[in-house]
């Protein structure tokens, strides 16, 4: 059957018998045919075509598709999907299921695809393994261009360089900006929107070439404007759509850098003087001139170097040809040549180079260099120290060969050490004492005499000693450390004292004074100080005292310095507990980290000998307790719970903790104290009775005050804690049983009638 042809067969049926005459009987039967899913969909067209703007905004009808399906119900109702695995997997559109309307869902970029193919499904209701039978149709919908797109150039920035006589109209550099944009909107125009306030350069508005269009000259300067070396222009692109799109908008205008290139077309000019002035008395390497030229050109053109081209024929001169320093290469002799006259040549370094050349006159001016001369180079004498001042030394006598105002000597002593203790008589060149003389300060004096023009003589001077001095020591004040374990007999300072008088006068004795307290003593004549006696720094820690030096001289008071002796702390003490046995006691249940008791141990030692830790030594094996190891208190670790244990003790045994106190010394020293904690009860658990359930059997002829039963609860706790009482909260609402609140007796308060009440429940409640 086909019900697409036929929906219904009408019959006629007959039924006759056997007998004769024959009997006949119809019917008429309509057949209905059931429809089956045996048509797929069918689209109107195979293909779909359509044209879209790429601005067109999301929810945009593109085109309506049509599949029919002659079956019925289900079977011919058609849902329409685009094949994603097939086609448009960016799901840039949707269709209506329903309505097979195709709208676009997300905006589109013709730059990045300008055809969409779609392949759309039509798909009927029928209940095959698939979901029902289908169809596909193919959508070929071609994106319309808009102007959405800016020129771009083909590099941010160009670099270039060219002379600066290049002619008007030479090609200088090609700019390049593409638009993605098809059609009108694609094709590109330039201009130059910057950077060429005079106008020097052109641009092709269609291919972009850069061009000159006036004379450059590096060296060209305005009124205004200094030279200008290099030009920056700015170079816009922009599209022809309506309207159009620059790459200015987008800042994205080029920047196209030419460099102005020097060529070589000035000489140099000397700036500095022809003239120059020296003293005949310069040293070598003496500047005598700086020459300077200029050269307007850039770089190597501009570079200037220096030589001399004549007048130096004895080498008195050298120039450094780069920076046209000129200096003196010999001493000069004003009586032997007075003038110089040099050719000096700037270069510059250029291609051809270009140069300049100056006349330099240079006039060696005269000095006083005729020396005088000392009748003797060295002088010597002697002085008694202590003299009153105006003591005659020597008189000293110098000759000159020059004539007139450079013959007349003028003696003076020059700076040196102790000068300003003499005098000199500047014209008879006498020498007498200014201050009394100190031999200990300076014994021998180094005199340098001198008229005003450059000859010298030495005079020596030795002073002779007198005993005017007292020792001294290096410093007035000592202060040295030693261990406390020192050895007895064992040096701990070399004291040494100087007097600066000579001979026996200067030999030194060193005593003690103030008390030591037997700790030390010291060798008369080395000054070497030693300890007599064992140290302890727990005891006495410092010790003060003077140290005195004396010479053999009675006229003087003696010199003492103070000796102070610091005693270090070796670690020879034990840290001791302020208690050697400690009680404390915590609530049940505590949180971890709950302080429970501060131990105190105390060490006699300093520093690192006498800083205390404590620490657990045993009997925590089950980490119940922790202690701060600085500053010695004991908490708790973990919960504590009364029920398990009562105490812990910390004792030296098997089953004991004990607390530990070492200090930080080299080797450490310790000692042990024992703490007992007492864990106390919290109130942290219910009564149990002996069993959930009590079954007793009663004769209904019990009398009454009859001893029925006894219920009996424990508590794991402690004390009042632990103290329970019973209590019946149900079951007992006609009063025939009684509880004692303390012993948890049951008896009878009434009498028990079977007939009426066969059973009690009764709730005992245990507080």
């Amino acid at each position: 059957l086909d019900r697409e042809r036929a929906e219904a067969h009408g019959l006629v049926v007959e039924a006759w018998d056997g007998g004769s005459p024959r009997r006949r009987g119809r019917l008429r039967v309509l057949v209905r045919v059931l429809d089956e899913n045996d048509n797929a969909p069918a689209f109107s067209r195979g293909e779909y075509r359509a044209r879209l703007r790429e601005d067109a905004p999301p929810g945009t009808a593109v085109c309506r598709l049509r599949a029919t399906d002659p079956d019925l119900g289900a079977n011919g109702e058609v849902r329409y999907a685009i094949n994603r695995r097939q086609s448009d997997p960016d799901g840039y559109f949707a269709v209506e299921e329903r309505s097979g309307v195709l709208r676009l869902r997300r905006p589109l970029d013709r730059e990045a695809r300008a055809l969409h193919r779609l392949v759309v499904e039509a798909r009927d209701g029928g209940a095959q393994p698939e979901g029902g039978l289908s169809a596909h149709a193919f959508v070929h919908i071609e994106i319309e261009d808009i102007n959405d797109n800016h020129p771009v150039f083909e590099q941010d920035s160009y670099v270039t360089s060219i002379s600066s006589h290049t002619q008007p109209g030479t090609e200088i550099i090609n700019v390049v900006a593409t638009d993605r944009d098809s059609g009108i909107f694609g094709i590109v125009t330039y201009e130059i929107c910057s950077g060429d306030p005079h106008g020097k350069f052109s641009i092709d508005p269609q291919f972009g070439i850069v061009r000159t269009k006036k004379q450059l000259d590096h060296e060209a300067q305005t009124v205004f404007a200094e030279k200008q070396q290099e030009y920056t222009l700015h170079i816009a692109a922009e599209d022809c759509g309506s309207p159009p799109l620059t790459s200015l908008l987008t800042l994205d205008s080029l920047a196209v850098k030419i460099v102005i290139l020097d060529i070589n077309d000035n000489s140099p000019s000397f700036m500095s003087s022809p003239l120059c002035y020296v003293m005949e008395d310069v040293e070598v390497g003496f500047l005598v001139h700086h020459i300077i030229a200029k050269d307007p050109d850039e770089g190597r053109n501009g570079q200037v170097t220096y030589h001399i081209l004549s007048g130096n024929e004895n080498k008195a001169f050298v120039l450094d040809k780069i920076t046209g320093l000129l200096t003196t290469a010999q001493l000069l002799d004003r009586e032997v040549q007075e003038r110089y006259s040099l050719t000096v040549l700037a270069l510059d370094d250029g291609s051809p180079a270009l140069s300049a050349t100056q006349v330099l006159t240079i006039t060696v001016l005269d000095v006083n260099d005729e020396t005088p001369l000392f009748l003797k180079q060295l002088y010597k004498t002697a002085v008694h120290e202590n003299q009153d001042p105006g003591e005659f030394v020597i008189k000293v006598e110098a000759v000159d060969r020059d004539a007139g105002l450079n013959s007349l000597l003028q003696y003076e002593i020059l700076p040196g050490a102790g000068f300003e203790k003499f005098k000199m008589n500047s014209d008879s060149g006498e020498l007498v004492t200014a201050a009394a003389l100190d031999r200990e300060t300076q014994e021998v004096f180094n005199i340098k005499g001198s008229p005003s023009r450059s000859s010298t003589a030495q005079l020596c001077l030795t002073v002779l000693d007198e005993n005017d001095h007292s020792p001294l020591f290096a410093k007035t004040q000592y202060q040295i450390s030693v261990m406390e374990d020192l050895e007895e007999g064992s040096a701990i300072l070399d004291l040494s004292a100087s007097d600066e008088d000579d001979g026996l006068n200067s030999e030194v004795m060193y005593s003690l004074i103030d008390d030591t307290y037997g700790a030390f003593a010291i060798d008369s004549v080395t000054g070497s100080i030693i300890s007599t006696k064992p140290l302890d720094r727990e005891t006495k820690s410092q010790y003060t005292f003077r140290a005195v030096a004396s010479d053999c001289s009675t006229h003087f008071p003696r010199s003492t310095t103070v000796m102070t002796v610091l005693i270090q702390d070796v670690n020879d003490n034990v840290p001791k507990f302020e208690q050697s046995y400690y009680k404390a006691s915590v609530w049940e249940g505590q949180s971890p980290k709950t302080d429970i008791i501060q131990v105190f141990a105390t060490d006699l030692d300093s520093g690192l000998n006498g800083e205390t830790e404590y620490s657990i030594l045993s009997g925590n094996e089950n980490a119940a307790f922790l202690i701060d190891s600085t500053r010695g208190i004991l908490a708790t670790n973990t919960g504590l719970d009364y029920e398990n244990t009562s105490s812990y003790r910390f004792v030296s045994s098997s089953h004991q903790l004990v607390l530990l106190a070492s200090d930080r010394g080299t080797p450490s020293l310790n000692s042990t104290a024992t703490v007992l904690i007492t864990v106390l009860d919290v109130n942290d658990n219910p009564p149990v009775f002996s069993s959930p359930e009590y079954h007793v059997h009663v004769k209904e002829s019990t009398p009454i005050g009859s001893h029925i039963t006894e219920v009996s609860a424990k508590d794991c706790d402690a004390g009042t804690n632990a103290e329970i009482t019973y209590a019946i909260i149900s079951g007992n609402d006609r009063g025939h049983f009684c509880l004692d609140s303390r012993t948890g007796a049951v008896n009878l308060t009434k009498t028990l009638d079977y007939e009426d009440t066969m059973k009690f429940t009764l709730i005992i409640q245990a507080t």
